[in-house]
């Protein structure tokens, strides 16, 4: 583990290689899982604030989810989690005309139509980020949709940290984030990575 800050990084983060290969998954990790993805408090009137603009890119069922539940619930790990259909697909999943799911918040910020991107645990994905108290843990999460992305992050050498640089910054800030550069620059120095 490396610590900047109030931050706890796993090696992880440093080692794995990662880069997303949307053509081989077809954005899997939208639409499997338990639960929707993590959500900040403040995220919460972003979602209700983005709605409107992206609502009839929703599906009907997604609609419907949302009318009667809102844009997230509390799942039962206690979790604020966006709301997803048929105990799946978060409602926020589009799909295009390749069968490629993307994220409706995504393609109205890109569209210049919100300056919201999406929830920031979508954009980190693979990275979790644990809250324990005083300290914030940044872990690699496995999951096995992933695997072409782990593929095609091995082939092109790119670690998971240097494939998340712009959402990191979002999170933790700038500084922070040349802070995660030179210890990954020390971790090589030691031969660690």
């Amino acid at each position: 583990m490396v610590q900047i800050g109030d931050v706890v990084v796993s090696f992880d983060v440093f080692r794995e290689k990662f880069l997303c290969d949307l053509d081989a998954c077809k954005g899997q990790c939208c639409i499997e899982g338990d639960a929707g993805a993590p959500v900040e408090l403040d995220e919460v009137e972003k979602l209700e604030e983005v709605l409107p603009v992206i609502w009839d890119e929703l599906s009907p069922e997604a609609r419907a989810v949302i009318d009667r539940q809102g844009v997230v619930y509390t799942d039962c790990e206690g979790d604020l989690v966006t709301s997803i259909v048929n105990n799946k697909d978060c409602v926020f999943t589009c799909y295009d005309e390749r069968g490629c799911c993307y994220c409706a918040i995504e393609k109205a910020f890109r569209a210049g139509k919100t300056d919201f991107y999406k929830p920031v645990s979508c954009h980190l994905y693979p990275i979790r980020v644990g809250d324990y108290g005083p300290y914030k843990a940044v872990n690699y999460h496995r999951w096995d949709v992933c695997k072409a992305a782990v593929l095609l992050g091995r082939k092109e050498n790119v670690p998971v940290y240097k494939f998340l640089r712009e959402p990191l910054i979002r999170k933790f800030g700038e500084d922070w984030y040349k802070e995660l550069e030179i210890a990954a620059e020390e971790l090589e120095k030691q031969g660690m990575l």
